[in-house]
């Protein structure tokens, strides 16, 4: 499996203006691989290969006067740019035939210098390497100081230079991790385990163990309205505004790195003492349409899924996903009886079958495990058949670390 580890970059004054040259041309380049396709569509003309473009925008390119300057930069990194915009289009041409999963992509759009994302890619073609000093070496950039907050625990195959919204710079290496070390990080053990998602509690385990909700968002409303309303108040394009825009991408990272945090921490908490999970397949997409929208994005259960996902596959845990449809908190998880649905108020009820009293959250993990068949009857066997290992697919080589915090 590949993850991505991250680690935060501190580049001097004079490794800044060479990454922002980086990024400008790394730009330039996929900017002028979508016009050049767009102008070849609109005149009926074959869209241009990969190859074409290589030879025509940055081999020919630097030749020009008016992009000689890209001869600044690593080759590697415009030669990725153009990789970029290729997957770019096979994304959108998948989504038009069907033929990718996942949600709609729209055609490629060009890139701004204003986009408060920047980042550049370097493979091992570029020869990039880690000093004995412990510095990260790029061409044409030098020995950039790194804060290693681990070891990685085998040689990546790339790194990815990342600047974000904060100004902030990171490097995210890919590593092909090693199977037999991951399972003797984490031994089998025999216990399973339901979860229930919520609001009022983040999650509730079978075992009746309830997990509050840090609610970063709820809890940093405040100056998150104060920074918002400074930057509406500052003049466009003048340098106050600026230094106003980096204290709204600041305070929005602060609650975005405290949610990820959380998520890792719990996730590998939950993977390591348990051999199999069961967790609801919730339609987040629907549910964030209703009123509590904003406490739900502000818990993050679709990338605490996902991080669970990726751990199970990685140290041979078993992950299922229940139906959305299944009635966990309308079934008695004593007799089984449907005792019908019940208004989110109603935090706990007595079974008319048995006169069990239930915890409305208890027993819906207890039903999310039975239903998953990680439920054990009374003569040791399985309540359903055998699972299968949670999938997932490789790590690539865009976006910000997956896998970081893993």
């Amino acid at each position: 499996m590949q993850l991505r580890y991250a680690f935060r970059l501190y580049p001097d004054t004079g490794q800044q203006r060479a990454l922002a040259r980086a990024f400008g041309c790394a730009r330039v380049v996929f900017n002028d691989a979508v016009r050049a396709r767009e102008d070849a569509r609109e005149a009926g003309r074959p869209l241009p290969s990969a190859g074409e473009l290589s030879r025509r925008l940055i081999t020919e390119a630097k030749r020009t006067v008016e992009r000689s300057w890209l001869g600044e930069v690593s080759a590697v990194v415009l030669q990725q740019s153009l990789r970029d915009a290729e997957s770019a289009y096979r994304n959108f041409f998948g989504s038009l035939k069907g033929t990718r999963k996942g949600p709609k992509m729209g055609a490629p759009r060009l890139k701004s210098r204003k986009d408060t994302r920047q980042s550049i890619r370097f493979t091992a073609n570029a020869r990039w390497n880690i000093t004995a000093s412990g510095r990260l070496s790029l061409p044409k950039i030098g020995a950039v100081k790194v804060k290693w907050s681990r070891s990685l625990p085998a040689t990546p195959t790339s790194v990815t230079v990342i600047k974000d919204a904060t100004g902030r710079y990171f490097a995210s290496f890919v590593i092909d991790t090693d199977p037999a070390a991951d399972a003797t990080r984490m031994p089998e053990t025999d216990r399973t385990i339901g979860i229930d998602l919520g609001l009022t509690h983040f999650a509730v385990l079978s075992d009746g163990t309830k997990i509050d909700s840090p609610r970063f968002l709820r809890r940093a409303e405040k100056k998150l309205k104060k920074v918002q309303r400074e930057l509406s108040r500052k003049q466009k394009g003048s340098k106050n505004r600026a230094k106003a825009r980096l204290k709204v991408a600041r305070a929005h990272a602060k609650v975005t790195d405290g949610r990820r945090e959380f998520h890792h921490q719990l996730s590998t908490k939950l993977i390591s003492e348990n051999q199999g999970i069961a967790v609801e397949d919730l339609s987040v997409t629907a549910l964030a349409r209703t009123r509590l929208a904003k406490s739900m994005h502000d818990a993050g259960w679709s990338s605490f899924v996902h991080l669970l996902e990726y751990k199970a596959a990685r140290y041979g845990r078993t992950l299922v996903k229940v139906g959305r449809f299944e009635p966990t908190t309308q079934t008695c998880s004593t007799c089984g009886v449907k005792d019908g649905p019940k208004p989110l108020n109603v935090r706990e009820w007595t079974c008319t079958a048995c006169g069990t009293v239930h915890d409305r959250d208890t027993n819906a993990a207890i039903n999310v495990k039975t239903a998953a068949g990680l439920a054990v009857s009374a003569c040791g066997a399985p309540v359903r058949p055998e699972l299968i290992l949670a999938q997932r697919e490789e790590t690539g080589s865009h976006g910000f670390p997956t896998g970081a915090w893993a």
